[in-house]
């Protein structure tokens, strides 16, 4: 089931993440670290009501945020749809223990049928260039891959930038 996240289930949601990032850092990617995501993102995200939970028997399995805030890093990219009414997927994870199981495309699947009801035309997001899995999981959804944007905190490499038009 996905549901929006409380303000309880932060260190379960930190958890996973911090797995996350542990998991990608033994394959030699360093998209997540220290700084990010943290703690006060996902304060923030609940806040705005933006961060939603799949959850089995009360247990949460993964996390993503819909956004309609878009970044300013994001300003200088060339998006396919003008900008003003789309949504934006940040901090996409599933615990590591359960990863392969299809959680990250159901909760995909839940974030663009839920950009289409609200009526918005597309949904964007970023991931690491140095992770090809990442890349190859939204091209496969039908993403396409607009330019490059940097986080200096997270990485040196640019994170590329994508838009689904719905």
């Amino acid at each position: 089931m996905i549901r929006r996240a409380k303000i309880s289930e932060i260190p379960d949601i930190l958890t996973i993440t911090q797995a996350c990032a542990k998991k990608m850092q033994e394959k030699g990617i360093f998209q997540w670290n220290e700084h990010y995501p943290s703690k006060e993102a996902f304060i923030q995200d609940i806040e705005r009501n933006e961060l939603f939970v799949i959850e089995e028997k009360d247990t949460v399995q993964g996390t993503i945020v819909i956004s309609t805030l878009m970044d300013e890093e994001y300003k200088p990219i060339q998006w396919l749809t003008p900008n003003g009414n789309s949504t934006y997927i940040h901090r996409l994870s599933v615990d590591p223990e359960l990863q392969g199981k299809g959680l990250a495309q159901e909760m995909m699947d839940f974030a663009e049928n839920f950009s289409r009801e609200k009526g918005f035309v597309s949904v964007r997001l970023d991931t690491f260039s140095q992770n090809k899995r990442n890349q190859r999981f939204y091209e496969q959804r039908g993403y396409q891959k607009l330019g490059d944007i940097f986080f200096p905190k997270q990485s040196e490499h640019p994170f590329h930038c994508y838009e689904l038009v719905l």
